[in-house]
């Protein structure tokens, strides 16, 4: 494999071998017992889980109760001038987990993290001279891997992850000069079982290789919605949108049953989880989001929910809908009777759609440390919800506005000392979209001129690039989301800050959440005294630490109800979905299949639940007679969504049996994505039972 030696994956291995953890498990435990709820197993297959989960199934961290995970990027390494942002930097002691960005699939189908040799940041690159950044000799690979290694020895409940794709990399591959090779990757990956397989086989010896406890998959993205993702890769997605779904499930069905095989052997479980997808749009093209049950949990990416693609300018990542949203406006989301006047570009959004499918305790809530913003914004209070487009909409980024044929009108992205953390075109030009650590957005609120502007390719002597206007702080507590605004550049920037967090870090102790992610570490704020302005440190993740400090014990069940004690063996799926825009109402079948020796008869009661993503309306269009018969929220969301669940019930009409080995569909409509729905219940002859598609503890 292309960026291994061999000599290190021989070593590496042997090691493994000889040091292969022992589950640690109350005595009289199984790894039945230790298995998440809802996660699925490989068939015939022990897997070892009580290595990372307690009896009651919920993950073991130490002195931690709730995740912290934070992004920790490969390209931040002071080679090109700029301030690095090495292992040692991470606060080990505020994270739970470590996801190391990116890996990427290779030409051959195989997991990859380019060329070996010296510049090569994951397995060659070293920093001599550098204090804390020193190379572990024992380990036969040098680069990132080693410092996460050598790190992970004095901290062994932090669990390393590596994370493949991402924005750049889902659809091929960056190289070291920044350039970009759109080779397909997931997108063409995903076109067979047999490259699915090959890839699969890979992450497991890359894991074993470089002493990962898992894989983490940001395939950014699976969904039938025309123009998603990345612009470069639109020749293959918009070609493949109608089946991106169906193989990202084979992809992660794939890449579990792999990991449980090799955990057995290795007597470790290893975890698989993803990036998913917080974004309304998104998720209409994205079915029910059917890899939910192969992750060991979900890293919702709540961030991005505005930015200068579009010319409203709004909340990066707000916590809740305000009713105020001009986006939304735009599209008559609010005036729609059928969605009830629920806004579906916030956080608490987000969150309930995937727990209509998951236990709160396998969810994570995305939180930015950079800004996104906007220059010329005109209305809206101090910029938020007014409006800002490019304005010459001939040249819209590849992507936006009238590039796409949208409606909307592309957004003017702020620039210069505005947007440090820029992207580059292929051609070297700076793409305007606000983009700034947290630190640098102190710097600009504190009217502070910062003397690392040419170390991130901006001239000083540029009119744009100088500190001109004040940048005025302000905060909405509906929204739970500040940001900043200057009145003299009409420039929003949306923020993230102690307050915003503390909000959010309370929000997920309270509803049980998993915990928290961050994209990335290298965002972190704290004061310089030696030079007087703020640089990357740990403010922030000091807050989200003290906001989940003493945090009970997370939802580890998908159902707060008691499980039926007679289960029977029948599968769900939900299949015929439209593609994209055209999948409104949304109107899938619903497949149950009876794998049982038991004929469900006519007058059976079926029962499920949905999460509250979606109105409680939900209906069938088969003559079932579906309807919700219990309403875990109504109305309008604003300042959160009540309930988690809708719960749903139909019966079998007369002349309607579903024997054993025989499938019955019926057709359901709704009006907004929901996940999964779980939590199923068939009650006939005087007997309740649960179903095994719930993969129920």
């Amino acid at each position: 494999m292309r960026g291994w030696g061999a000599l290190a994956a021989a070593l590496t291995l042997l090691a493994a071998a000889a040091v292969a953890p022992v589950a640690a498990a109350q005595p009289g435990t199984t790894a039945e017992d230790c298995r998440p709820d809802g996660l699925y197993q490989k068939p015939g297959v022990t897997v070892p889980y009580c290595t990372v989960y307690d009896a009651q199934g919920r993950e073991k961290m130490g002195a931690h109760a709730r995740r912290v995970i934070g992004y920790f990027t490969s390209w931040r390494t002071g080679r090109n001038g700029a301030p690095s942002y090495l292992a040692h930097n991470i606060p080990w002691d505020k994270v739970t987990h470590i996801n190391h960005a990116f890996a990427h699939v290779g030409t051959d189908n195989r997991i990859s993290v380019g060329p070996d040799g010296p510049d090569n940041p994951h397995t060659g690159m070293e920093w001599p001279g550098v204090p804390g950044a020193e190379m572990d000799p024992s380990l036969p690979y040098k680069g990132h891997f080693n410092q996460l290694s050598k790190h992970k020895k004095q901290y062994p409940s932090v669990r390393t992850m590596i994370s493949v794709g991402g924005w750049a990399e889902s659809g091929g591959i960056l190289r070291p000069d920044g350039t970009r090779d759109a080779t397909g990757g997931f997108y063409k990956l995903t076109q067979t079982q047999a490259a699915i397989d090959t890839f699969a086989d890979s992450v497991v010896t890359f894991l074993r290789t470089y002493g990962f406890d898992g894989a983490d998959i940001d395939y950014e993205y699976a969904t039938s919605a025309p123009f998603a993702g990345n612009p470069d890769d639109y020749w293959i997605s918009n070609a493949r949108r109608g089946e991106l779904m169906k193989g990202y499930v084979a992809l992660m069905k794939t890449v579990r049953e792999k990991l449980d095989t090799a955990s057995a052997a290795d007597g470790k479980h290893y975890l698989l989880t993803a990036a998913v997808s917080a974004s309304g749009w998104l998720l209409r093209g994205a079915e029910t989001y059917q890899v939910t049950q192969h992750l060991d949990f979900a890293n919702l990416m709540t961030y991005d929910l505005h930015g200068s693609w579009n010319q409203y300018a709004g909340p990066n990542a707000a916590l809740f809908d305000d009713g105020k949203d001009a986006e939304l406006k735009f599209w008559e989301v609010y005036t729609t009777p059928q969605y009830e006047g629920i806004g579906h570009l916030n956080t608490d959004w987000a969150y309930h759609y995937f727990r209509g499918a998951m236990p709160a305790g396998r969810i994570n809530l995305g939180v930015p440390f950079y800004t996104r913003g906007w220059q010329g914004v005109s209305g809206g209070t101090n910029g938020l919800w007014g409006t800002a487009p490019l304005p010459d909409q001939t040249k819209c980024p590849p992507g936006t506005g009238s590039s796409v044929g949208s409606k909307v009108p592309c957004g003017n992205g702020a620039v210069g000392i505005d947007n440090l953390w820029h992207d580059e075109t292929a051609a070297g030009d700076e793409v305007p979209s606000g983009v700034n650590p947290m630190w640098h957005a102190k710097n600009l609120e504190e009217g502070i001129t910062p003397d690392y502007l040419e170390a991130y390719g901006l001239d000083p002597k540029d009119p744009k690039n100088q500190l001109t206007g004040t940048y005025a702080g302000n905060y909405d507590s509906t929204l739970v989301s500040p940001w900043l605004w200057n009145e003299q550049k009409k420039v929003f920037l949306s923020t993230e800050d102690e307050q915003s967090l503390a909000a959010k870090a309370k929000y997920v102790a309270d509803k049980g959440i998993g915990g928290l992610m961050i994209w990335e570490l290298a965002g972190d704020s704290a004061w310089d005294a030696k030079t007087g302005q703020y640089r990357m440190g740990q403010d922030l993740i000091t807050t989200i630490n003290d906001g989940l400090r003493g945090a009970a014990p997370y939802g580890n069940t998908k159902s707060a109800a008691p499980r039926p004690a007679d289960v029977l063996d029948v599968g769900v799926e939900l299949t015929g979905f439209a593609l994209g825009d055209a999948n409104y109402p949304i109107t899938p079948r619903v497949r149950l299949t009876n794998r049982s020796t038991t004929t469900i008869p006519a007058g059976a009661k079926v029962e499920f639940d949905y999460g509250t993503s979606a109105p409680g309306s939900m209906n069938d269009q088969s003559g079932f007679g579906l309807t919700v018969t219990r309403k875990g929220h109504t109305g309008p969301n604003i300042g959160g969504l009540k309930g988690d669940f809708q719960h749903a019930s139909f019966t079998l009409p007369a002349g309607r049996t579903i024997p054993p080995g025989r499938t019955l569909e019926l057709q359901v409509r709704y009006f907004l994505p929901i996940a999964t729905p779980g939590n199923w219940r068939v009650t006939f002859g005087g007997r309740t039972y649960g179903l095994t598609a719930d993969l129920a503890r």
